[in-house]
């Protein structure tokens, strides 16, 4: 089975790039650049910035999807195809977006879109009843998943962790979670915990409840020795029902993991009793057909489907893993069995399982995932030779068609509780120069996830690489490296 990954990172040399970055001041963007790029998008994309005005009297912050850039305002998409996203003012964008991640085709593939109108026109999007679609996706991702024995559809990753927890709580007898600092599994209660910057805990969960946390605890990433501390302390709470990790490092890899990282979690995992559960809503059916577990060879006993299981269409989700454990979250009423009970009126729906039925079919048919991954080896490594051009401290990596681009670093501030009003203060400038740059690469006709992460598809020909890297190197040219050496000096 191939794969997108081509070589393996260096992980350590990572890290040591990635502290020289973070010892500098933050290289910010040109004033006078940077002012002329949002005067751009001002004038370019007036329908965005009115339909957003309008929009916030009626939604919050005049936006619902996380994944939104909101520097200076959100822009309004009309349409998607392939590389390409246009905006409601007629404006093109290279989408590395890709809707974070599923559309490993590129967006609304016609070999997808036709098998779904012809659904749509047979049968409707729902019926609240068995549709063949649901056995035909779960056989085509036991096919290729080596730990899936069975799958559960659910609605979203966020429902698919919490099933997945629930399992193992119920088949383990244990009550304690082990997740990885800065990794982001869902939005629910007890998983808000230290995203996006280790040892922040609750910081980004107001309205929850402390005793919602009480069994989540929070290990090192990329550290077996922290881990195995972890599962030793829980062995006197509780005990540890299950270790949750991304695979690739948290936040689809923006922490990378050493390549022999999850064999290790793996071995743990069996020496204390704890059930591994692979994270997979990013690395399923991108890095490969086989997944991460593929990938690293690896299997986790449950693994978390999200995303490309419905082919970038809504309601994606699921969990699967080994027998005894997936039937443990059987629908329908089964008294005197114990059971996970999980739901969800729309989930696997006919539209999202033939959705993800038939992209699951075509990414095999076209080999999509190693044409992606091939596309996230030419742009990293045209921003590498860009980066070393300009001796600029960027740093920049992939894992396949997951890039990486670290410009300022806003995720990699250690959190230091006795200087914590500092730490805030460079959480928040950070914060903002990263804003900037990801409204430049919009000015030059790039979207991008948060201005550091960028997701290629198959659809990214060489053509659409070597244009978004010329558009690239217009913002690197504008970046205040002097100004960055002279707030150092």
């Amino acid at each position: 089975m191939s794969y997108a990954i081509s070589e393996y990172h260096d992980t350590d040399a990572i890290y040591r790039d990635l502290d020289t970055l973070m010892a500098l001041p933050p290289v910010t963007l040109r004033r006078d650049a940077m002012q002329q790029w949002l005067e751009q998008l001002n004038q370019r994309c007036a329908k965005s910035k009115a339909m957003i005005a309008e929009a916030k009297e009626f939604i919050p912050g005049g936006v619902q999807h996380n994944l939104s850039f909101n520097y200076p305002f959100p822009l309004v998409m009309d349409r998607a195809e392939g590389p390409y996203l246009y905006d409601i003012d007629g404006n093109r964008y290279i989408d590395f977006l890709q809707a974070g991640g599923p559309t490993v085709l590129g967006s609304n593939p016609p070999a997808v879109l036709e098998q779904v109108i012809e659904l749509l026109r047979h049968c409707g999007p729902s019926t609240g009843l068995f549709h063949e679609f649901e056995l035909k996706i779960a056989k085509e991702i036991a096919k290729h998943m080596p730990a899936v024995e069975m799958f559960r559809m659910l609605g979203s990753g966020t429902e698919s962790v919490m099933a997945a927890i629930r399992v193992a709580r119920l088949a383990t007898g244990k009550k304690n979670i082990i997740k990885m600092g800065g990794a982001y599994h869902g939005w629910s209660d007890q998983m808000v915990y230290s995203l996006k910057i280790p040892k922040t805990r609750r910081f980004e969960a107001h309205g929850i409840p402390r005793a919602c946390v009480k069994y989540t605890t929070e290990a090192a990433n990329n550290n077996l020795k922290d881990l195995e501390r972890r599962l030793f302390k829980n062995r006197f709470r509780g005990g540890t029902a299950a270790v949750i990790v991304e695979p690739v490092g948290p936040e689809s890899g923006t922490r990378p993991v050493a390549r022999d990282y999850n064999a290790g979690v793996r071995e743990l995992c069996d020496r204390y009793g704890a059930l591994l559960i692979f994270d997979e809503v990013v690395t399923g059916f991108r890095l490969g057909m086989g997944g991460a577990q593929g990938y690293f060879n690896v299997r986790p006993d449950l693994t978390i489907f999200g995303k490309v299981v419905a082919g970038g269409y809504p309601a994606a989700g699921g969990v699967g893993g080994r027998r005894d454990l997936i039937q443990r979250m059987a629908a329908g009423l089964e008294s005197g069995k114990k059971r996970a009970y999980v739901g969800g009126t729309l989930a696997a729906n006919p539209l999202s399982a033939a959705a993800g039925y038939f992209a699951i079919q075509e990414m095999e048919r076209t080999n999509a995932c190693v044409k992606a991954g091939q596309a996230g080896d030419r742009l990293t490594r045209g921003l590498r030779t860009m980066i070393e051009e300009m001796k600029l401290p960027f740093v920049t990596y992939n894992q396949g068609s997951i890039c990486h681009l670290e410009t300022i670093g806003g995720m990699f501030i250690k959190l230091d509780y006795l200087r914590i009003l500092k730490v805030l203060k460079e959480i928040k400038v950070r914060k903002h120069a990263m804003e900037e740059y990801g409204a430049a690469y919009m000015a030059e006709g790039i979207i991008t996830l948060a201005g550091s992460r960028l997701y290629t598809s198959m659809a990214d020909t060489d053509e659409v690489i070597d244009d978004a890297l010329a558009r690239f190197r217009r913002v690197f040219e504008k970046a205040d490296w002097d100004g960055a050496k002279g707030k150092q000096s």
